[in-house]
């Protein structure tokens, strides 16, 4: 089943049903207004959703309208609670290795994660705006999960069975204000911005035997100004997956319906699959030649973040965006 949020002019937008293809939709205000409100009764709204997913696919949908990713929101255009794990620890390793610091073993034990905010969550073709350019913008391509309640104190395989829909994720990054914040030692806040994701989040169940172990086995592609620059296998390298992350999220604390896991920058140890995020080639660069050469993005750049499934198909449709100037407004 695909799940997308229309843009209706208010904070929540409308649920709609999106079809295998992505060509077609429905709303789904017969059954559940918002993804919120399907999720806090998945068992007994996710039939219905399902009900008019399948005659949306055999064309027997009534209210049927094309399907433009434009006309998106975010699934969850406002969550409970958005947590973004590091689980390709590859890609740590190699951030930390070019400014000389070592791996500590524990990162091979437990997952990482901080709390980002999830009052504010983009569209998949919403402008990444900001004030200014300097501020080291870097694009991360990640997969993310949405999860029913799950209790404090579950088992990664409790956590498997709580996992209802996964989608894209653009989490960007501030780079050049990372390093003061964390210098504190109190984790990110203005070094992470709005995070975006893709048009459609979706139910395990579509992507067939790519989901597996907890983890989505296929390539994630990622285009900045029209150039593809990181291709990098999903499944492979994950040192924690999906299950490994929400449990560590519930350790202490309920987790409940409606909160996105994300796994963190997709990252291969094969540096001929690319990078889903500028830092990792730049980190590459200084260990190979003592400096840093690929820039950080600039105010005009374009990002794409796709994944195609083994038939070459887009599974969750494109995030699609432009880093812009944002306009200074005066504070009431």
């Amino acid at each position: 089943m695909k799940l997308a949020t229309l843009k209706d002019g208010t904070r929540d937008g409308q649920l709609m049903v999106v079809s295998r293809d992505l060509k077609t939709a429905q709303l789904a205000d017969g059954v559940a207004r918002t993804l919120q409100k399907a999720l806090d009764d998945w068992t007994f709204i996710a039939p219905q959703l399902e009900q008019l997913y399948q005659d949306l696919n055999q064309g027997r949908a009534r209210r049927g309208f094309d399907f433009e990713s434009k006309h998106c929101m975010a699934p969850l255009p406002r969550a409970f609670q958005w947590a973004d794990g590091s689980a390709y620890v590859n890609h740590v390793e190699l951030v930390r290795k070019a400014r000389g610091a070592e791996l500590p073993q524990s990162f091979w034990e437990e997952p990482l994660m901080y709390q980002g905010g999830g009052d504010n969550l983009l569209g998949p073709t919403d402008d990444i705006a900001l004030f200014h350019d300097q501020w080291g913008i870097d694009f991360e391509a990640e997969v993310a999960v949405i999860t029913d309640d799950v209790p404090m104190g579950a088992t990664p395989d409790q956590a498997h069975q709580r996992i209802r829909l996964l989608m894209l994720v653009n989490d960007v990054s501030l780079r050049n204000l990372i390093p003061e914040e964390l210098a504190k030692g109190f984790g990110f806040v203005q070094s992470k911005p709005a995070s975006s994701f893709s048009p459609v989040a979706v139910t395990p169940d579509e992507l067939g035997d790519a989901w597996k172990g907890g983890k989505v086995h296929l390539p994630l592609l990622s285009t900045w100004n029209d150039k593809l620059v990181g291709k990098p296998q999903a499944g492979v390298d994950m040192t924690f997956n999906f299950p490994q992350l929400i449990a560590h999220l519930a350790k202490s604390r309920n987790v409940r319906a409606g909160s996105i896991i994300g796994s963190g920058t997709v990252s291969n140890k094969d540096a001929k699959r690319g990078y889903s995020c500028i830092a990792e080639q730049r980190a590459r660069e200084m260990i190979a030649g003592g400096e840093p050469v690929t820039p950080f993005m600039a105010f005009g750049d374009t990002i794409r973040i796709e994944m195609l499934n083994g038939d070459g198909k887009s599974v969750f449709g494109a995030i699609e965006q432009a880093v812009t100037q944002a306009e200074a407004r005066k504070v009431f």
